[in-house]
């Protein structure tokens, strides 16, 4: 079994994301090849909440210009975390 912090990056903070956060939804960047059920026990492990329901997304790397040079960011994943009515909030979010 793959360590939590290996499966979960980083939180993703955004103005969106604060508005979700009244729903008890959280957004992390995740690892790609780590599936909803991965997710869902790192999260619970590392916060130490009860995880209701996960949904993922592929993220498209953007299109960068750099002078003459040109490329594409990485690809990455992200995970979108609805914690249960009973759970406690998550700290690192306030």
């Amino acid at each position: 079994m793959r360590d939590p912090r290996d499966i979960v990056k980083r939180p993703l903070v955004t103005e969106k994301t604060n508005d979700m956060m009244a729903d008890n939804k959280y957004t992390f960047e995740v690892d790609k090849n780590a599936n909803k059920i991965e997710i869902k026990n790192a999260i619970q492990k590392l916060f130490d909440v009860k995880v209701d329901n996960v949904n993922t997304m592929n993220m498209k790397g953007k299109f960068k210009r750099m002078g003459v040079h040109s490329g594409y960011r990485p690809n990455w994943k992200k995970a979108i975390v609805t914690l249960s009515e009973d759970s406690k909030p998550i700290e690192i979010f306030e």
